[in-house]
């Protein structure tokens, strides 16, 4: 079999990948990376840097760019048959890294040159790289006993399994629900845009009438607009219900599962629980700093969120008579409440941001702050139709990486947004290899009569995901694996949320905001409007992401083994947080993919964390103007380009001249009394 994966190729090859070549492919160039290893342990030489953790760091390239097209298009472009071959490829390379990590010869040549590191001429970079080597090793068992390890393999080969199958629970909860409506009357409320995306939908799934789904551009404005109060409830209940139906996609013994077996492997390596494990490689260092600060943030957002919540549910009452103020009216009244106050409602400033002009603002934004250019071309290979495809390169007219962008929900595509990679970055036999980054959202479709629309909350999202996938694209390090978003995890926000800022600000707005049928630009009312709006009902917002984090540490910062009822533990966990009555049908964790599924466990709190960053950052940049060049080229030069090559906060300390002050977030906020 002519096998694509297994051919040279600069970017991914997707026309020629077929389903049958991803096993064959991943098994075969394990096998080779395995060869690699053997090479460098059965290596007579007295280990060195170069020979062995140098050696190391290049070993694999093809494996992981094979499985990075494998698990990207399992979570953009997945069907039953990539589902299935992605539950056998999991546990081999669980495999395969525990062979690595557990591999004695290989171990005792890095400890060699570990032992050694402060006799050798190493660089900063070259430092780190040697220290994140070893402690990928005694982190993850190479001084434990034979029978240790065979308990750790068995641990790791049960989660690679159980992550996966929690994902697809997940989505199949997600595409198995539809509220179909034939009626017109229970449209009202609902945008003549929503309305008419609503249409398409059932028409290609051959229905009468209007049909709303679980994917975000479908749920949120339905959610949001909608007057019928009683489909409101049915589509809320059925969001929250996700994995928590009793049934064959069941995700409340995959979350005991899983929080059990990463608290068992966590104590097999000598951690009090998971979260101790997992901060130890974090910016915060400890469960008990992470608590400490959301705690904090608490204490200044709970009277905040409080007020706001007694407002609107007065509000509510006054308009509708509503006396207790339920989940499901939280996102229509906090809207009807908006443009009360502000005068300002999404549908008004939709027609102001069309996905195409979006996009070429924040290609702008780029070019301004980085000097970057972006050219749309055809001549580069996608795994769907809706995907873009771009070279972008700097003044001087070099390549600086291949930029994917996949902008609309699917069946095969997986809720939310997020940004990922199809080649790293690195420079190696003096070559500057570039990196192919890529993002993935969920936003509104086109329509027959409408381009594609973005709520501001949309606009906000494209710039997040695109404040990533810079980290990725400006990448300027020796190594892969210290190289753009390799850094830890609470420092990884900080280039994604700071660029959340620009989406405020006038001077970005008139570059890009303008109507997609008159071609006016944004008026500075509506400028002004976005910007008092910004912390509109913020005490809430804060609230609800501060839940998360608490509900991520609770499930990962203490033994969980006595749980046995996972709606009744987060009830518990929500204790503090909680705003509007429980819902007994619905429970968080089940469809919790940030935690559960992706790499957030013991880390969601790096969201708020990373806005202590971004709101200190961004601080300088309003006070020497938010396009300034000189400032811009320290923040690409120290935050950046520099991926995990020091320490972040000295990396930060580089850049901003002092420690983040988290005045600056709650300032921002309107927390600040």
């Amino acid at each position: 079999m002519n096998n694509p994966l297994l051919q040279d190729y600069n970017t991914a090859p997707f026309s020629k990948i077929e389903n049958k070549h991803f096993l064959p492919a991943i098994s075969k160039l394990i096998e080779e990376t395995k060869a690699e290893i053997d090479a460098i342990t059965s290596n007579t030489e007295v280990p060195t840097f170069k020979n062995t953790v140098e050696a190391l760091e290049n070993t694999g390239e093809k494996l992981d760019r094979a499985t990075s097209i494998f698990f990207n298009l399992n979570s953009a472009e997945t069907n039953d048959e990539i589902q299935k071959i992605a539950q056998e490829v999991s546990p081999m390379l669980t495999e395969f890294s525990n062979d690595m990590l557990l591999n004695e010869a290989l171990f005792e040549r890095i400890k060699t040159v570990y032992n050694q590191k402060d006799a050798l001429d190493l660089s900063e970079e070259q430092q780190m790289l040697l220290d994140k080597k070893y402690k990928a090793f005694s982190r993850n068992g190479a001084n434990l006993s034979e029978d240790k390890k065979t308990k750790l393999r068995k641990i790791d080969a049960d989660l690679s399994k159980l992550s996966l199958t929690f994902g697809e629970n997940v989505l199949a909860e997600t595409n198995k629900f539809e509220l179909h409506i034939t009626e017109e009357k229970d449209l009202s409320g609902l945008p003549e845009g929503v309305i008419e995306a609503a249409a398409q939908t059932a028409e290609e799934k051959g229905k009468e009438g209007w049909v709303f789904t679980l994917d975000y551009p479908s749920y949120v404005p339905f959610m949001t607009y909608a007057d019928n109060r009683s489909l409101r409830k049915k589509m809320a209940i059925a969001f929250g219900a996700k994995g928590f139906h009793n049934d064959a996609l069941d995700n409340q013994q995959n979350v005991l599962q899983i929080a059990t077996l990463r608290h068992k492997r966590a104590n097999l390596l000598g951690y009090k629980s998971h979260a101790h494990f997992v901060l130890e490689e974090r910016m915060a260092e400890t469960p008990e700093k992470v608590k400490s600060f959301l705690n904090e943030l608490l204490e200044k957002a709970k009277p905040a969120a409080q007020k706001e919540f007694d407002e609107l549910t007065e509000f509510a009452k006054e308009l509708d008579s509503i006396d207790h103020l339920e989940k499901w009216d939280g996102a229509y009244y906090s809207e009807k409440l908006k443009q009360k106050l502000f005068n300002l409602d999404d549908e008004k400033l939709k027609p102001y941001f069309e996905l195409k002009s979006v996009i070429n603002g924040v290609f702008t934004v780029a070019e301004k702050l980085y000097g970057l250019h972006f050219e749309e071309v055809q001549n580069i290979d996608k795994y769907h139709i809706d995907v873009k495809t771009y070279e972008v390169k700097d003044d001087e007219g070099e390549l600086v990486a291949i930029f994917y962008a996949d902008f609309h929900p699917r069946a095969g595509k997986r809720n939310g947004a997020w940004m990922t990679s199809y080649k790293p970055q690195q420079i190696k036999d003096d070559k500057n290899d570039r990196p192919h980054i890529s993002i993935v959202c969920n936003f509104t479709k086109p329509t027959a009569s409408k381009p594609s629309l973005l709520t501001f909350n949309e606009v906000t999202t494209l710039f997040h995901e695109f404040g990533h996938a810079l980290h990725g694209m400006l990448a300027n390090t020796h190594y892969s694996s210290l190289s753009g978003t390799s850094v830890y995890w609470d420092f990884v926000e900080l280039p994604s949320q700071i660029l959340e800022n620009w989406c405020y600000e006038k001077e970005t707005l008139e570059l890009f905001a303008t109507h997609y049928k008159t071609g006016e630009v944004i008026p500075m009312e509506y400028v002004e409007k976005i910007k008092d709006s910004a912390t509109f009902l913020e005490g809430m917002a804060t609230l609800r992401q501060l839940s998360f984090g608490m509900l991520d540490m609770a499930w990962h910062g203490s033994d969980p083994s006595g749980i046995t009822d996972v709606k009744a533990f987060e009830i518990t966990a929500f204790d503090d947080t909680q705003l509007y009555p429980d819902v007994k049908e619905n429970c968080m964790s089940t469809s919790f993919s940030h935690i559960f599924q992706g790499g957030y466990s013991a880390g969601y709190y790096s969201y708020k964390w990373a806005e202590v960053l971004d709101a200190d950052a961004f601080a300088l940049f309003k006070q020497e103007g938010i396009f300034n060049k000189k400032v811009a080229d320290r923040f690409k030069g120290f935050v950046l380009s520099q991926g995990g090559t020091m320490d972040p906060m000295e990396l930060y300390i580089k850049f901003r001249g002092q420690k983040p002050d988290p005045e600056a977030l709650l300032k921002r906020a309107g927390l600040l009394q």
